[in-house]
């Protein structure tokens, strides 16, 4: 199962890259937004994942640390979503902006010869 989870967010990275290189604007926004995926998804397999186990136990006593989950990569990873939203949103309107300035979505603002 973990190579399976490797491969993919290899594939995932590998082809928000792919999509960084390319020249249109819209193009690498979702390069950038794929690859902010693939590192949420790595952070979330590197605190493995539990099914069915809360991340905090309250009460008294000494909690057992094999039945609870960590918390951790799950606070990290909402923040990433959060940060990647309000990101993704200032981009968009610099994208607009831009395209209503040159009149294109190239990313260096005028489109090649061809």
């Amino acid at each position: 199962m973990e190579v399976v989870i490797s491969i993919a967010i290899g594939v995932v990275f590998g082809s928000g890259i792919w999509l960084i290189l390319r020249p249109r604007s819209f193009q690498v926004l979702i390069g950038l937004m794929l690859m902010s995926y693939a590192v949420n998804l790595f952070i979330f397999i590197m605190g493995r994942l539990w099914v069915n186990r809360p991340p905090l136990i309250l009460g008294g006593g000494e909690p057992n640390p094999a039945a609870i989950g960590d918390p951790l990569p799950q606070a990290l990873v909402l923040t990433a979503i959060v940060i990647g939203f309000a990101t993704t949103a200032l981009y968009l309107v610099l994208m607009i902006g831009t395209r209503g300035l040159t009149g294109t979505d190239h990313v260096d603002g005028e489109e090649p010869d061809q």
